[in-house]
Formats: C-alpha cells, structure tokens, sequence
C-alpha cells in the first residue's frame, strides 16, 4: 500500500506520481482478489506485484497519443509487467480506478484534516483554560450587551470546532466507498466477490451502487463539509480581526520583530492572519458550489465533473490544511490585552449592567415598563454624554425613592454575571 503523509505533505497526496500510485493500488488489490478466487496464478501475481511500476514522464509521452489517462497509465505499466500483464484491469472500467482511488486520496487527506482539527482542539482548549475569569464585554449586533469572560468566547470556538469534527468523521465514512463493477456498473465481466476483495484490502467498503461512477453527492458532501470548517474559520477570523480595531484593542495578532505592518504608515499592526483567512474561505465556499454542480451527471456518467474535481479536491483539502494550521498559530501567539477588556467593558459607567438595574427595580414592585423607562433614560443619557451611569441613577431621585445606595451598587457587581461559567466549563472537561 502507499506510504500515508503528514500534514506537512497533504499536496503529496494530490500530485500526479502520487496519484498514479492509488491507481496502482487499486489494480494491484483487483489482481489479488482474483488471485483468491483462482482467476490469477500465484506465480503470475508474483511476477505482476514485483514488476508493476509506473512513470509519469512516460504516462504524459503515452497520452499524448492515446489522449485518455488511465489507459496511458496502463500501457506504462503493461509495458513494465510483460506477459502477464494481461491479468491487470480485467472486466473493469477506467472509473473503476478513478473512483476508487480518489477514495483514498479523500480517506488520507481526512485523516490529516482530522488531525488538523485535533491540534487546533487543543490550542483553544488551553486558551480558554488561561482565560476563564478574563472579563470581557459580550456584544450583540456588536454593540456592547453584558459581561462575559474571553474563555467563555473560546468555549464557544471549542463547541463550533467539536461539531466540525463529528460532521467531518460521518462524511469521511460515508466516503469511504470504492467501486469495481465494470462499465455502467453491472458487474457484467466481473464478480461483485472482485470488488468486495479490493475495496476490503485498500480499506473501503462496497459502494452500494454504482453506475459508471460513484454517486457525486457523496463527493459534495465532502466538500461541503470543508466548506463549513472554512466558515468556522472565517467566523473566528473575524471576531479577532473585529477586536484588533484599535478603538477595541482587546487583543491582537502576534507581531514578531522586524515585522512591518504598512509600506506608509511605521505604526499599522494589522490582522492579516485573520484577513488571510477570510479570503481563502471565499475560495472553499465557492468550491462546494462546484461540488454541487457536479451532482447531475448525464446518464449512467460523463466527464463533466472530472476537470472539476482535478481543481476542487486538492485546492480544498490543501487550504483546509493551511487555514487550520494559520489559525492555529494565530491563536497560540494571540495578544490579549486583560485591561483594555476590562475598561471596554465598564464604558459609560457600566450601562452594561442596565438589565440588572432594570430587574430590581421589578423585584421592587415596580411594572416593568416603568421601570424600563427609568433605566432606559439614565442609560441612554451616560451613553450620548459620555456620562455614568452609576453617577445617574444615583442621581435620579425616582430610583433613589425605590433602590437605595447599597441596592444600586449592588447591581454593578461582575461577579454576580460570572457565577455560572463553571457549569459552561464543565460541558468541555475544562
């Protein structure tokens, strides 16, 4: 079997010595499950699995002529197997290969996907250990709302990060299917026992049914479900890059020495990680749009979803790769500035505590209304003047006449907005 790759190396599975070497795979397997039904003499199989080799330089001179891939592939490998060469790829069909072996090309960049996601885990695991009692502001249509902590934000990552992962892992097995059932799939010169045999040995399972190809939903998913990683990515990217803003400044991307942010302006620091990363899940949204569009084949199959699929498959597992790692890195070397979180989120003398203000003055008897009104004004008024809110209620004699000092200040303690975060970390094993 071909040797299996890194994460370093994920663009190995896709280039082309690579690839003929699933295809060989795939024939090798096929050849030795008729070796166990007696269709292939040992010493034949023998003499095909040592000579059986390939060379892309000849495949490319072969197909000049022939203009098909896979038999250029195979007359470079007749070429080096001899007389027994009759035996490989019998009853079967180019799509046979093909399929089959993007199986594995898919099945092997899952896996360094899956890890990928695993170390990123991990990363924001460890972050929001850090920083479960760093407070910072919630915001909501990015305005500010009500106190959280910057380790409850990270859990939300954890919680988008786990599903991504558990989606990934069903699609990579709904995946995992080879064909070997011969033109318009009807095992007509070959048996089905042929394709059983293969797919066990290369680590797949039977397609159900094929036609001439495997179903190209199976491959949309796959794709779709890189594309929500991406957007899981983007979505990160842009929190971070919205709190660089240097009006926020609640935290910001590593800047190493020597680094330059701007050719005309010596002071940018600049979120180019995250913009990076919002860029390139453009790119593998876009991909699953084609991925769709592959779906309706003509017939029992054409081609039309080939040349698509020679771009999107290895663009996608590659930038999936490299935007997992990027934000890896981002998040590990991240600057987080604890005070600056602090002072956001006591701006306008805490009118982010209008809620608790408004809900006391309820247990007071108050109607709700009212009492909304009351905190309302002396809100809004701390907010347009860059006033206090603290100072404006305990100013107003409305509410002084139903909450005293004490009550009021009362409102204002963070920590009473903290005292459920255990039973959030729990969920997480953190």
């Amino acid at each position: 079997m071909i040797e299996r790759y890194s994460r370093e190396e994920m663009k190995r599975i896709w280039e082309l010595d690579c690839k003929f070497k699933y295809y060989l795979d795939v024939e090798l397997a096929v050849c030795t499950a008729y070796n166990k039904l007696g269709k292939i003499p040992d010493n034949a199989l023998k003499d095909i699995t040592e000579k059986a080799s390939f060379s892309v330089e000849r495949i490319d001179e072969i197909e000049k002529e022939v203009r098909h891939d896979v038999i250029a592939f195979l007359t470079n490998v007749n070429e080096n197997v001899g007389e027994n060469s009759h035996y490989i790829h019998m009853g079967m069909t180019s799509s046979d290969v093909i399929d089959t072996a993007l199986a594995l090309q898919m099945k092997d960049a899952g896996k360094i996907i899956l890890k990928d996601l695993d170390e990123i885990h991990k990363t924001v695991k460890e972050k929001a250990k850090e920083h479960k009692n760093t407070i910072c502001i919630g915001r909501s249509h990015g305005v500010h709302a009500e106190p959280i902590t910057f380790g409850v934000k990270l859990c939300g990552w954890l919680d988008l990060f786990e599903r991504a992962k558990r989606n990934f892992e069903y699609i990579l097995e709904e995946a995992r299917v080879g064909q070997i059932s011969g033109p318009v799939g009807t095992y007509s010169n070959i048996d089905p026992k042929i394709e059983k045999l293969a797919c066990e040995a290369l680590g797949l399972k039977p397609a159900k049914f094929s036609t001439q190809v495997i179903a190209r939903d199976i491959h949309a998913r796959y794709i779709q479900s890189l594309a929500v990683i991406a957007s899981i990515i983007e979505q990160i990217a842009v929190e971070l890059r919205h709190l660089q803003r240097t009006e926020v400044l609640e935290v910001e991307e590593g800047f190493s020495s020597g680094q330059k942010g701007s050719s005309a302006m010596p002071h940018k620091k600049n979120p180019i990680s995250g913009e990076n990363l919002s860029g390139l899940a453009r790119v593998v949204r876009s991909n699953s749009i084609s991925a769709l569009e592959n779906i309706p084949l003509w017939h029992e199959r054409d081609i039309s979803h080939s040349s698509v699929e020679r771009i999107i498959f290895p663009d996608t597992t590659i930038l999936i790769d490299y935007m997992l790692n990027r934000l890896n890195d981002t998040i590990k070397n991240l600057v987080v500035h604890k005070e600056n979180m602090l002072k956001n989120t006591n701006l306008f003398g805490g009118i982010v505590f209008s809620q608790k203000v408004l809900l006391s003055l309820c247990d007071k008897g108050l109607l709700r209304e009212e009492a909304y009104k009351m905190v309302q004004r002396n809100a809004l008024d701390a907010f347009n003047n860059n006033g206090s809110f603290l100072n404006n209620l305990l100013n107003d004699k409305e509410v002084t006449s139903i909450l005293n000092e004490k009550e009021i200040k009362d409102c204002f303690n963070i920590e009473d907005y903290l005292k459920n975060i255990e039973d959030i970390y729990n969920r997480f094993h953190i």
